[in-house]
């Protein structure tokens, strides 16, 4: 449900020390787009205005219960890294919200209000193998800027032989550009967090490292042009100074305002030009036959087909052909993959690796982790399954007693194949026991890849793609036992309920004579010699 914004990070609330300074917005038609990246001077003078601030410290989310409410998270020192920032970036908090209200399903799992992270709820997002555009997660590192399309362009520059700016007409004019439609899953790399958390708690940044369940993944049918197109539209990448084309990297730059450690920037990330020759980055302006929702990038992103779904750049505004990866905090900074003895002891920048490729994994939707299944002797489920980089999913396996056997998920179950695309899968498993059951699926790819087998196996200090076996624990009442029969027809008789299952029934179990009778089958309570 979607709920007003709290107190506890309201402008209202924020100690501002002077009259606020002021970043006039780049360009004609741009609200709320700060630009940092071309102004050493301003951002700098940006530290200084943080420093004039104590922000409040990450929530403890790990080590403590997780808050029952929604939003979970609020990210009030997200809010006021923005008011701090003065008129321009104030209201973006604001605005933000507003379009999640606007543009996402009223009972979306609202991760982090702000920056805003959600994801829907469980059953629903893989009832069908497009997402609808409401129900796509979102996980976004900055407030949401409004553009207006027609003042849009885009800027090409670095290492092409023409640098040029293209207007957001021109890149549509199929005349110019080919366009491409291509179904494509993004997935975050924070999907299924929460079962490390649980486990074994991590780096505790909440929007770094945001509590994210199962829902952080989606796929959409998008439309634009190819990012190779437009290169090859600038005149090709610039060679002529000794570089190759296999050095070459494309770095992205979003309109969001984005913070780390008392310093100011905008979002920028990268990909390498060997993604992008084979026509596997798109600049997209269309999501499911649709615009592109504002939340979503508004009006241009890209979208890197199999890989992390940090590299899609939101609210895309240029891009600069350089030599090796970005050197921008997000990309050299974050997402990296560390070794298990790897925490806050020892951590560096150079002793993780950089995600990239999606790994193979999966998850069960339905039934929910800890749900009470009234069942006739099967238990039908449902999930996802996908893998990154061009691979995909070939066989889905679950299992009802934690890992032992494994029961294959019918061909006909699951939904079409992509390159770079999801399958959705559901599968009627027998199940005679009762009680608290494990249920665990794993995938494997063409590639043969399959999933580590428990939590511990990826376990990483940034708690980042959590790819093991997916697990959850459901209670089983097998009515097709006579006894089970017997007791819930008991209780729909009296008008009681079976739920929740940790409540005692407000009755008496057995007869006095029902007890009797079985006391003297079975010999008695204790023995006779």
């Amino acid at each position: 449900m979607v709920t007003t914004l709290k107190n506890s990070g309201d402008q209202a609330e924020f100690p501002t020390r002077t009259e606020g300074p002021f970043f006039e917005e780049e360009k004609e038609g741009y609200k709320g787009y700060v630009e940092w990246e071309k102004y050493p001077e301003k951002k700098k003078l940006g530290a200084e205005v943080l420093s004039r601030y104590k922000f409040p410290g990450p929530p403890e989310f790990q080590l403590e219960p997780l808050p029952k409410t929604n939003p979970v998270l609020e990210g009030v020192r997200w809010k006021q890294y923005h008011y701090a920032m003065g008129g321009t970036l104030k209201d973006i908090p604001d605005i933000s919200w507003k379009y999640v209200q606007k543009e996402k399903s009223e009972d979306m799992i609202h991760v982090l209000q702000f920056p805003y992270n959600g994801e829907p709820p469980r059953r629903r997002l893989v009832e069908t193998e497009i997402t609808p555009n409401k129900d796509h997660f979102v996980r976004n590192h900055g407030g949401v800027p409004e553009i207006d399309e027609d003042s849009f362009e885009l800027e090409l520059d670095g290492l092409v032989n023409k640098p040029m700016t293209i207007k957001m007409s021109d890149l549509k004019n199929e005349k110019i550009f080919p366009r491409q439609s291509t179904t494509v899953t993004i997935q975050c790399s924070g999907t299924r967090r929460i079962e490390q958390i649980d486990m074994y708690p991590g780096d505790g940044d909440e929007l770094i490292n945001a509590p994210w369940g199962e829902g952080a993944i989606g796929t959409a049918r998008w439309t634009g042009v190819s990012l190779r197109s437009v290169i090859e539209h600038c005149g090709g990448l610039k060679t002529s100074d000794g570089t190759s084309e296999g050095d070459i990297h494309l770095e992205f730059y979003g309109a969001d305002t984005y913070f780390k450690k008392g310093k100011v920037m905008n979002y920028v990330v990268s990909a390498p030009w060997r993604k992008v020759k084979y026509d596997e980055v798109l600049l997209a302006w269309e999501m499911n036959g649709e615009p592109l929702p504002r939340i979503h990038g508004f009006p241009l992103r890209t979208v890197v087909f199999g890989y992390i779904g940090a590299r899609s750049c939101k609210w895309l505004y240029r891009i600069k052909a350089i030599k090796g990866p970005s050197q921008a905090p997000v990309q050299k900074k974050e997402y990296l993959y560390y070794n298990q003895q790897i925490g806050k002891q020892n951590v560096k920048y150079s002793n993780g690796f950089s995600i990239q490729d999606m790994p193979v994994s999966s998850a069960i939707m339905t039934p929910l982790d800890k749900e009470v299944v009234v069942h006739d002797g099967k238990i039908t489920l449902t999930g996802w399954a996908y893998s990154g980089g061009g691979r995909w999913p070939e066989r889905v396996e679950v299992s009802a007693d934690g890992g032992s056997v494994w029961y294959e998920v019918p061909w006909q179950r699951l939904s079409k194949k992509y390159f770079f695309g999801w399958r959705v899968w559901s599968m009627e498993i027998p199940v005679e026991y009762e009680g608290w059951l494990e249920f665990c699926c794993r995938t494997w790819d063409n590639a043969l890849n399959t999933q580590p087998t428990f939590v511990r196996s990826a376990w990483n200090w940034d708690l980042h793609v959590t790819s093991s076996c997916h697990r959850i624990k459901v209670y089983s009442v097998n009515r097709s036992r006579s006894e089970t029969a017997e007791r819930l027809q008991v209780i729909e008789q009296n008008g009681l309920s079976l739920f929740p299952l940790t409540q005692p029934l407000e009755m008496d179990l057995e007869s006095d004579e029902h007890y009797d009778a079985e006391m003297e089958a079975r010999g008695g309570r204790d023995p006779t010699e």
